[in-house]
């Protein structure tokens, strides 16, 4: 029993070192509140898989602010990646609970019920990989995110740093690539479209839409009327100019 107890123990002291190392390595979100991000792990890592393949650098991104994205899209994105955005705090524990019993069923580890905030924290910090420790620090940074973070500076971040191709990032580059257009001036349909794409965006293509994904576009714009994007940031206040005054009688120049 001695020797049961003592082995619990370091368990138990292995196991808080591990969470402790864990949090204490997570990234400081908070700056994204103001300032856009330059890269993402993402993007580093298809960059490192181009070098390999010898192909030419290339990154297609150019960032927009939020009031600049299509509001279709805004809404095709939200039904295709997380149509309870609005109501989860970041982690939609009825969706995780569900994609770990298929896990268990199937007996590996596949893409999960990962919210737009979790999809974020891994684009901007992680790696694909499908590891319990990675999701850990994926929902770490999660909560991090949504603390830090209004709904709509976080869908703002999404949508202008999420692969759209093959080393394509954000809506903007990908409505210019595929439309020939701005995010802005997208309607309904193409905005299905590249919604649809997100899930496999290195095969599918907007451009030259498969029947699957044409079945996925008609889906989601079926139900794009029942969700509701977060509302464009408020402009910045007016600033309020002092009054002019006549200056005092010893200062006038004659």
């Amino acid at each position: 029993m001695k020797k049961l107890v003592q082995i619990a123990a370091a368990c138990a002291a292995v196991g808080f070192g591990f969470l402790a190392y864990v949090y204490l390595t997570l990234p400081d979100v908070s700056s994204l509140a103001t300032v856009n991000p330059t890269t993402t792990a993402f993007i580093e890592l298809r960059a490192r898989e181009a070098a390999e393949r010898r192909a030419a650098p290339r990154r297609a991104q150019q960032w927009v602010p939020y009031s600049r994205i299509s509001g279709s899209l805004k809404r095709a994105v939200l039904v295709a990646e997380d149509d309870a955005f609005w109501q989860h705090e970041g982690i939609d524990v009825k969706q995780i609970k569900e994609s770990i019993e298929r896990d268990l069923q199937k007996g590996s580890f596949s893409r999960g019920g990962s919210t737009i905030t979790q999809q974020l924290a891994k684009n901007l910090y992680l790696s694909p990989s499908k590891n319990p420790v990675r999701k850990l620090r994926e929902l770490l940074i999660t909560r991090r995110l949504e603390a830090s973070l209004t709904k709509t500076r976080i869908l703002e971040i999404y949508l202008n740093v999420i692969e759209w191709g093959d080393r394509v990032y954000g809506a903007e580059a990908a409505s210019r690539m595929y439309f020939r257009k701005p995010a802005s001036a997208l309607d309904a349909g193409e905005a299905a479209l590249l919604a649809s794409s997100i899930m496999n965006p290195r095969i599918w293509n907007p451009a030259r839409p498969t029947p699957g994904l044409l079945k996925r576009q008609k889906l989601i714009l079926d139900r794009m009327g029942v969700v509701t994007p977060p509302p464009d940031p408020p402009a910045p206040p007016p600033v309020d100019e002092p009054p002019k005054t006549d200056p005092p009688p010893d200062k006038i120049v004659k």
